[in-house]
């Protein structure tokens, strides 16, 4: 019998010489084993084996298919990807046009030789007083501002909530503060639960800390409290991370009877949480879950989508008992903050840049949001109108592998959702689009195009001798 490596290679082969083409069904495990003359139970390991290689991925109730963008060199595979997009709708970094004039403000001071002597000086992950102090600010209640507990923000989500100074600590960007944060809490081997679709970079980061993912479910308002109570009780979890607003890629925020009862099951779970914040300011009247459980939370924010894409500053806002521990994984990975860019971030807090910035953003945000809805009217979108990204499910005739290679073909790249999904052998039909990097009347025209290629018939984009339509 066929070791199920030796049947994996040969279609792995098969899609890299074309002759399984992007898209394409394969059968079900059942008819591939019969055909194969197999073991199911080998046919399974053949199809998990080509799903963890990234070459299949399996859709609930629809199937496994071969993923779009793989091919030997020289050899035609329909619908690859080009090498770059024109418009990139995957990489989601918001600038706004006034916000350079903003920043050379707050920058002019640091140009002295005393100052800028002072800034490039190195700094360990405690960073200076003034910067934990702004950046505790940053991080509280609603809008960032520090009000005070009679201060309610957004109705029914309760008191603003102060973060302590000396609980901030610093890391290079808003990626090694999760996972200063993660390499914390959870050991190689151990299991962090994070909601079902989450965030690419943290799968990233689990496979190098060695820590298993495990999918939570999540319906239209955020993380179900119950299922984490299930799955902990199974087969127990060491923390979660969870995006309680404006999750990526899905835009849902919890509602306040929602963050409660999460609470509540985390404490009598006993289990720690690391809340990630970076799109947080798009939504400033809601107090981070910190706000209720500041004893195991750790929140994390950046500075990146606030201000620039070159701007990584990040930061992690941890309780005492969890310091020592947060401060010795950011050394030991070498991911302690630039002198420079955390004295930029404190000038531009402190006179205003970074609030003006904001409020540019949202209000860019929100122009966005009503372009898709318009562009895409009739689709079948998720998000926040808040939000900077999409998360469209697609036709039925439509799978995401293909339809990203159909995008991509027209020059526009999207995120399918096989990049979201923790678990790979349920991948949604569905794609992220990211709204803000191009710019407005670029974006437009992109989404127009995006609406004609769902009309389109995916066997007729497949087949080459079709003629794709005039674009415009």
């Amino acid at each position: 019998m066929d070791d199920y490596r030796v049947i994996a290679d040969e279609i792995a082969a098969s899609i890299a010489e074309g002759r399984l083409r992007p898209g394409e069904q394969l059968p079900t495990q059942r008819a591939f084993a019969r055909r194969r003359g197999i073991a199911g139970s080998t046919a399974g390991r053949v199809y998990r084996d080509l799903v963890r290689r990234g070459l299949v991925v399996g859709e609930v109730g629809r199937g496994t298919f071969v993923r779009a963008g793989h091919g030997t060199p020289g050899a035609r595979v329909p619908l690859a990807e080009p090498a770059g997009a024109q418009v990139d709708l995957e990489l989601n970094y918001p600038v706004v046009p006034e916000q350079s004039a903003l920043l050379v403000t707050g920058l002019a001071p640091m140009l002295r030789a005393d100052a800028l002597d002072a800034a490039l000086r190195p700094v360990g992950a405690t960073g200076t007083a003034a910067a934990r102090e702004a950046c505790a600010v940053l991080a509280s209640g609603p809008g960032g501002t520090g009000r005070d507990s009679s201060d309610r923000g957004d109705a029914g989500y309760g008191p603003a909530w102060r973060a302590a100074a000396d609980d901030v600590l610093f890391a290079a960007n808003g990626r090694q503060a999760i996972a200063a944060a993660l390499a914390a809490l959870v050991a190689p081997g151990q299991r962090l639960g994070v909601e079902a679709l989450t965030y690419p970079v943290v799968k990233a980061i689990a496979r190098r800390l060695g820590i298993t993912l495990v999918p939570l479910p999540v319906d239209e308002s955020g993380l179900l409290p119950d299922a984490l109570a299930a799955v902990h009780r199974a087969t127990p979890l060491r923390a979660l991370y969870l995006q309680p607003r404006l999750q990526n890629p899905l835009g849902a925020t919890l509602a306040p009877e929602r963050r409660e009862a999460l609470v509540a099951e985390l404490r009598r779970l006993d289990l720690p949480v690391v809340e990630d914040a970076i799109w947080s300011f798009l939504r400033p009247g809601i107090p981070p879950l910190a706000a209720l459980a500041p004893e195991r939370s750790i929140l994390v924010d950046s500075l990146s989508k606030r201000l620039a894409p070159g701007l990584t500053t990040g930061f992690a806002v941890v309780p005492a008992a969890l310091r020592a521990s947060v401060t010795a994984a950011l050394h030991s990975g070498g991911w302690t903050p630039s002198g420079f860019a955390l004295e930029a971030a404190v000038r531009w807090i402190a006179d205003g840049t970074l609030s003006r910035v904001e409020a540019a953003k949202r209000a860019d945000a929100t122009e966005r949001q009503l372009l898709a809805r318009h562009h895409l009217a009739g689709r079948t979108l998720r998000s926040d109108p808040c939000s900077y990204y999409v998360w469209w499910e697609l036709p039925a005739a439509w799978r995401a592998e293909t339809f990203v290679a159909a995008a991509a073909r027209e020059g526009i790249a999207v995120t399918p959702g096989a990049a979201f999904a923790v678990d790979p052998r349920t991948t949604p039909s569905a794609v992220r689009v990211g709204l803000a990097s191009p710019p407005l009347p670029v974006l437009a025209e992109a989404l127009d195009t995006l609406a004609r290629v769902a009309r389109s018939a995916p066997e007729d984009l497949l087949d080459p001798t079709v003629a794709r339509p005039p674009q415009g």
